[in-house]
């Protein structure tokens, strides 16, 4: 071979090697910048991603997403006793997440109800356990236990129950607490669930300062055990005999399930005997008149050794973070707000549109969706520690009825409201000609100038609220106030002119009352009505007292500026027949807006034959309802100032104190200049 062809080759093979090295690095470079954008892509690809997961997570007033899974599909139940301290065996329902039905073995919290209703029972061949709610398996699959436990003396635990809310049912509560708290399943976070009972019997769990139990959350659960038996003195007659006879059906006769190992239900025949020997509430409270009886056998005073009002230093020093849920309608409204501003641990508070136990399925179903969100951000954030901002938020949510479309729900930071004025309206001589009542009276914002005003009444003992009230429907009833017109028809009313424009209630409406009776006590009965348009007179809230009971005290605890009436025995004033008398007394809170057009009307009556026990006399005595210039009988009503109107309040607050500024710094000494 040549020695150019050599060189040829050589030079050919040298310059090949440079164009393929060229080329290979063009290509590393090219494939590193493509590899470089493809890295890109997809780390931008994972932080939209993420973003659009961040986007997804969702914590605020009813709605929640994205903070928690529901990661188990199913749950598995067991059933047995617990025994308390005292050897009483309490019977329980467990559930416990479960994937493909196994139960799985990593310790998580427990939320459990201390119930007196069962916590299980068979209807027509199937079995009902707390599970069949639906907000109770979300909790479930979002990865909480849960339980049911039976109180002493119901369902199918043993031993014999006493009365409401007693020492040994308090107790069992802190033992069952601490058994839940040491099983293999949990992991020492305890919660509480439930409504009404099951609603007051966490807070008085609370009481007990459990280690263990960290949230509760009670749901229209009474404050005040006296004022619930006897408001304002006067016996809640069918209320007490009504829940009396459905206990005493639970206990005795529709019976709950028995636990597994009581395969042959004897064990549970044995609870039920001793059930037999149970108190009737409806027996034993008629012998407690007044706040301060006593049961001379036992020496218990019911109204203060078994009222949760009275466990107010207890619960707060247990610190159990406490969000309470209410209605407007609901037996215990006052009771949400009284517990608000007594509570001094981490709290919220919700109180919507409802009652007891809404019939209506779109209230219902408003009412479910927003419990499901509430109950699973507030054990989130303090069972498992998720940060999903829920006491950032401002502690009270209410819904304003009435309020325009997408401004019904608000929130606020006190109670009451910062807002709120009080408005006072003055019974005055009609006519009104809004309803054929007795006297037809008007209400105005002017007091009365007249020397010798007043409205005689006979008292109509058939005067009634009707058959579906808020005090029905707390025991099993409907939920349905009528039309009050025909009520009102045999009262004595006040009423407004047509409204010219909206007026928002919020709060908590006082009544003050001058009256003589010929009888030496006297039932009053106050509701607060919107009248519309076409004549129909719609309920707002009542409000009751019975005249021996009208002495005012120093209340106890926190009473929201509300009149408090003792109520013990040495407090009782009878009347002196003739002789005039103030009775100031509040109705239970509202909030809502009467429209323009509408009138307010205040219906006086002295009976309510289908809820409470008036006395029945005969004849019937005689009322006077005073309205003149000594004795000005009128309501005072919480006004809310409507948001625009406290801009603009505000607005010329701010413009009134830069004009003070600017006559003290520019003005006065200019003057003071020009006068020397």
């Amino acid at each position: 071979m040549s020695t150019t062809f050599k060189r040829r080759k050589t030079h050919g093979f040298n310059y090949s090697m440079k164009v393929f090295k060229a080329r290979k690095t063009v290509g590393r470079a090219l494939t590193a910048v493509i590899l470089s954008f493809l890295v890109l892509a997809g780390m931008a690809l994972m932080i939209n991603g993420l973003y659009a997961q961040e986007e997804e997570r969702i914590s605020e007033f009813g709605k929640y997403k994205g903070y928690s899974k529901e990661i188990y599909d199913s749950w598995v139940r067991i059933s047995q006793y617990i025994t308390a301290r005292d050897g009483t065996r309490l019977a329980a329902d467990i559930f416990r997440p479960a994937k493909d039905s196994q139960p799985v073995e990593e310790a998580l919290p427990v939320l459990w109800t201390h119930t007196r209703y069962r916590r299980a029972f068979v209807q027509e061949g199937k079995l009902q356990t707390m599970l069949s709610s639906r907000y109770l398996q979300t909790l479930l699959k979002h990865g909480y236990v849960i339980a049911a436990v039976d109180i002493r003396g119901a369902g199918a635990s043993f031993g014999t129950w006493q009365g409401t809310f007693t020492k040994e049912e308090t107790q069992d509560a802190y033992d069952i607490i601490e058994w839940l708290a040491k099983q293999s399943w949990c992991d020492g976070n305890v919660g509480m669930y439930g409504g009404s009972y099951l609603g007051i019997t966490q807070l008085m769990a609370a009481s007990t300062n459990s280690p263990h139990l960290k949230a509760v959350f009670p749901e229209m659960a009474l404050f005040d055990l006296y004022d619930v038996g006897y408001p304002g003195g006067i016996y809640r007659d069918d209320f007490m005999k009504t829940w009396s006879e459905l206990t005493r059906l639970m206990d005795t006769d529709q019976v709950a399930a028995p636990v597994d190992d009581d395969k042959d239900g004897a064990l549970l025949k044995e609870a039920i005997k001793a059930h037999r020997s149970n108190v009737s509430l409806y027996e034993y409270m008629t012998s407690f008149p007044f706040r301060n009886s006593k049961d001379k056998a036992t020496g218990i005073r019911p109204s203060f050794d078994w009222n949760p009002a009275n466990f107010i230093k207890e619960i707060n020093e247990s610190g159990v973070a406490i969000y309470l849920w209410g209605g407007w309608f609901d037996s215990f409204t006052r009771d949400q707000f009284l517990w608000f501003r007594n509570l001094e641990v981490p709290k919220r508070m919700t109180i919507g549109p409802w009652s007891h136990n809404p019939r209506d399925e779109s209230v219902r179903a408003e009412l479910f969706k927003l419990a499901e969100a509430e109950r699973l951000r507030w054990f989130d954030y303090w069972l498992k520690e998720i940060d999903n901002g829920i006491m950032d938020e401002a502690p009270i949510s209410y819904h304003t009825m009435g309020a325009q479309e997408g401004s019904q729900w608000r929130t606020a930071q006190e109670w009451p409201l910062p807002g709120e004025y009080l408005k006072s309206y003055y019974f005055h001589q009609g006519p009104s000609g809004s309803v054929n009542s007795v006297n037809d009276g008007i209400l105005l914002e002017q007091p009365p100038s007249v020397a010798d005003g007043k409205d005689d009444y006979v008292v109509d003992y058939t005067t009634t609220s009707g058959q579906n009230t808020r005090w029905d429907n707390a025991v099993g009833g409907g939920f349905e106030y009528p039309d009050m017109t025909p009520n009102d028809s045999k009262a004595l009313t006040y009423t407004t002119a047509p409204l010219v424009s909206d007026i928002e209630i919020t709060g908590h409406p006082v009544i003050h009352l001058w009256m003589a009776s010929t009888a030496g006590d006297q039932d009053f009965f106050a509701y607060l009505e919107e009248v519309d348009a076409e004549g129909a007179s719609h309920y707002i809230t009542e409000g009751v007292l019975r005249a021996s009971h009208r002495a005012i005290h120093e209340p106890p605890y926190d009473y929201v500026g509300l009149p408090f009436h003792r109520s013990f025995d040495e407090d009782y004033m009878k009347l002196t027949p003739g002789e005039p008398a103030e009775l100031v007394f509040d109705l239970h809170p509202t909030s809502d807006v009467f429209d323009a057009g509408n009138r307010i009307r205040v219906t006086i009556t002295c009976a309510d034959k289908d809820n409470a026990l008036t006395p029945e006399l005969s004849p019937p005595p005689k009322v006077s309802l005073y309205r003149n210039a000594d004795h000005a009988s009128y309501i005072s009503l919480p006004v809310i100032t409507p948001a625009e109107e406290q801009g603009l309040l505000a607005l010329g607050l701010v413009l009134f104190i830069i004009i003070i500024l600017i006559v003290f710094i520019i003005v006065l000494p200019k003057m003071r200049r020009k006068s020397t």
